[in-house]
């Protein structure tokens, strides 16, 4: 990894002001508003579709001209030919293209248990549990790990629109000490991600708790509240994207500090879950809403993290959002993992639910994602 280093804050800001504006532009807008892009994308498909005809035209008058009598070969250069080494490269025409299918039919489930009174229950065993994967009994449970210690790769969201303006030092404070004590110095990651009307990375992915503690001091309050592009594209550009450039197991956690009004967002509350759980990202929420009264924001923030095995917190007062931290710290410390094949599974792209049952400990409480997406070919 390569650590720049900036002569001035300017420099500094301007990689990440430069950013909010990209992945603002390049998120999707919402059903409800695209239909110019709709209409782009049809006139896009329309010339892709001209130009595969003649390509395939073309193609097809090849094959006629190779089907003729080939003219006998000259005995003097058969012998150079057969020893001549053949193009590395090859051409389009004489090599055709190897497309590999492969069905991806084992499933990771990262989960937690937990007790009647909320205490987390660590030494289960692969007997204890029984998986319903679309409504039906999973094959096979292939493997099975407590207390898992893959790397983690958290995103640190914060709301930073007018909403949350007056405890904003608080929630900064207490997301630093967060960072200070989960991550772990070449072995987990984090990225540092404010959100207003646009997202703003202000400290990618890193071990180094110092830059994102500096990531989180960067911030400053203003604007509205594009949550939901927010997690979209935190999700997609971000975590995703990371797991298929490590190409290593990871545990993908957003940890989302925010009231949960959204009034800016170009994509759905939905869009927004369904890429978290294509992205096998669990979401924790901590609610900034310190009223005692339970807001519509903060039934968002509930319907999140429920959907993707997480949990989301509502502290009764500003100084408990520290304790809330602490919390998630102990939770991702306290994950089971377990990998199963499901039955009847088709590569079709379809989503399918997933319920873990703790089999003959009825009193105890799984929490994992409700589901995921069967990879499509």
């Amino acid at each position: 990894m390569r650590i720049r280093k900036y002569f001035s804050l300017a420099l500094l800001l301007a990689p990440s002001v430069t950013l909010a504006q990209q992945s603002s532009n390049d998120l999707p807008a919402a059903p409800s508003a695209v239909i110019q892009q709709q209409q782009e994308q049809q006139q896009r498909e329309q010339q892709k579709r001209a130009e595969e005809e003649q390509r395939k035209q073309q193609q097809e008058a090849q094959a006629q001209q190779e089907d003729k009598p080939a003219p006998a070969p000259d005995p003097s250069t058969q012998t150079a030919n057969a020893n001549s080494a053949p193009d590395p490269k090859g051409s389009p025409d004489d090599t055709p293209l190897e497309t590999i299918h492969k069905n991806v039919d084992e499933v990771n489930v990262v989960f937690t248990v937990s007790d009647k009174h909320g205490h987390f229950v660590k030494d289960l065993k692969k007997e204890d549990f029984q998986v319903i994967d679309d409504k039906k009994p999973a094959t096979k449970i292939i493997e099975f790990f407590r207390e898992t210690n893959l790397p983690l790769r958290v995103g640190l969201l914060i709301d930073a629109s007018n909403s949350i303006r007056d405890r904003f030092r608080f929630e900064q404070d207490a997301a630093i000490e967060f960072l200070n004590q989960i991550i772990r110095q070449k072995f987990d990651k984090a990225f540092v991600l404010g959100f207003d009307t646009t997202a703003e990375v202000t400290s990618d992915f890193s071990d180094n708790t110092e830059k994102l503690a500096h990531g989180v001091r960067m911030l400053r309050p203003g604007g509205g509240t594009a949550l939901y592009d927010a997690v979209y594209f935190a999700c997609r550009d971000k975590l995703l994207k990371n797991q298929q450039t490590e190409n290593v197991p990871t545990r993908r956690a957003i940890i989302l500090l925010t009231d949960g009004e959204d009034n800016q967002s170009r994509v759905t509350r939905e869009e927004a879950i369904d890429m978290a759980m294509r992205a096998e990202v669990v979401i924790y929420t901590i609610s900034t809403n310190v009223s005692g009264v339970k807001l519509k924001g903060d039934k968002v923030l509930e319907r999140m993290a429920d959907a993707t095995g997480g949990r989301a917190f509502f502290p009764f007062k500003i100084e408990d959002v520290a304790n809330a931290f602490s919390e998630i710290q102990d939770e991702l410390r306290s994950q089971y993992l377990l990998a199963y094949k499901p039955a009847d599974f088709n590569a079709d792209g379809r989503y399918r639910s997933i319920d873990i049952v703790a089999e003959n400990h009825k009193s105890l409480r799984v929490r994992a994602r409700k589901g995921y997406y069967a990879p499509k070919q």
